[in-house]
């Protein structure tokens, strides 16, 4: 295995393994891991059909140490319940999530890049429903996967700042009149905006409130958050996004810092008067936005190059945490 960690994009890899567990009869399998990264499934799948299917994302660092560990790994175990409620799919009981985790990292341990390199190992856990259904209803098998793959930056360039995109009439901006439908438990219904903004120059979008377009809710990949110019730490309280690890983290770090935090409703208006905006989450960490663009209207917030101090500071603290590097005083890692 010859392996550049340090020109490693964002991309799958494949490892030796990924581990696989499966739901019936009322309880889960010992689960196996399985070297063929292919899965044989049912036509009449529910994951297939109705949706039922729910993903997260976690990180494994080779720390200054030499020891391994995963970042909050029991908040994506809590969280992929959440969504199999919701979906009414059979949850993943904690401890089978944390045993699967450090089961299927031990199997890959080559694959984790060495400190220093900027490279992590990315968790990927899936639940889908497996057992066929025609009928409008629950599946009555599923299956429960964690793959891994080692990866670099989302984003080339480190803290440099992006620019992001806002569609009022998401009906003009798609090609063929092509409308924008609302989905839960993936990320279906955010691809094709997300392609739009590309083609046209933005590396992300942002949405706003589906009711009023009133309200700032998130990226379309990430948490939003935004520093005041008296250096308080904002971020929306809605109901529509993603409740993120990451920026959970953020903001219990901001506090530790001495920062001032406020989960709140964020009025578009309030945009400009931000001294810093970023996008936030596992794959990106931070990711600084420095121009928000929403028809003829260009806000610029920020510096032009880097992070500003507040999102630098948190994060280099939040990623001396995860490398190992300062004192982790929130017990976040977890050791494999």
């Amino acid at each position: 295995m010859n392996i550049d960690w340090s020109k490693l994009g964002f991309a799958y890899m494949q490892t030796k393994s990924h581990i696989r567990y499966v739901w019936k009869d009322g309880k889960w399998d010992g689960g196996e891991l399985v070297s063929e990264p292919y899965l044989n499934i049912h036509i009449a799948a529910t994951a297939l059909h109705y949706g039922q299917t729910a993903f997260e994302g976690l990180k494994v660092f080779r720390r200054k140490d030499g020891k391994l560990c995963a970042f909050r790994p029991e908040m994506n175990a809590r969280r992929i319940s959440a969504s199999a409620r919701r979906s009414c799919m059979a949850e993943v009981p904690e401890d089978l999530f944390m045993d699967a985790v450090r089961r299927v990292v031990k199997d890959n341990i080559d694959y984790v890049p060495p400190y220093g390199t900027g490279a992590s190992l990315y968790v990927r856990p899936l639940l889908i429903g497996t057992g066929p259904q025609i009928g409008v209803n629950a599946a009555n098998e599923y299956t429960f996967i964690i793959l891994v793959t080692p990866v670099g930056a989302y984003y080339k360039g480190g803290l440099s700042p992006v620019r992001a995109i806002i569609f009022d009439d998401f009906d003009r901006a798609a090609p063929n009149g092509t409308g924008m439908v609302k989905m839960g438990g993936n990320y279906g219904a955010a691809l094709l905006p997300h392609k739009i903004a590309h083609d046209k120059g933005f590396p992300v979008d942002l949405y706003l409130d589906a009711a009023e377009h009133k309200y700032v809710d998130e990226f379309g990949t990430s948490n939003f958050i935004a520093i005041t110019k008296d250096g308080t730490y904002v971020t929306p309280k809605s109901h529509s996004v993603l409740p993120s690890v990451t920026n959970d983290g953020l903001q219990k770090l901001a506090a530790h810092l001495g920062m001032k935090v406020e989960v709140r409703k964020i009025p578009f208006e309030e945009i400009e008067t931000f001294a810093e905006i970023a996008a936030c989450g596992t794959a990106v960490v931070i990711t600084p936005v420095n121009e928000i663009v929403r028809g003829d209207k260009v806000i610029k917030v920020g510096p032009r190059e880097g992070a500003g101090p507040y999102l630098q500071k948190l994060y280099d603290n939040y990623t001396a945490i995860q490398w190992g590097e300062a004192a982790d005083p929130f017990g976040w890692s977890v050791e494999i």
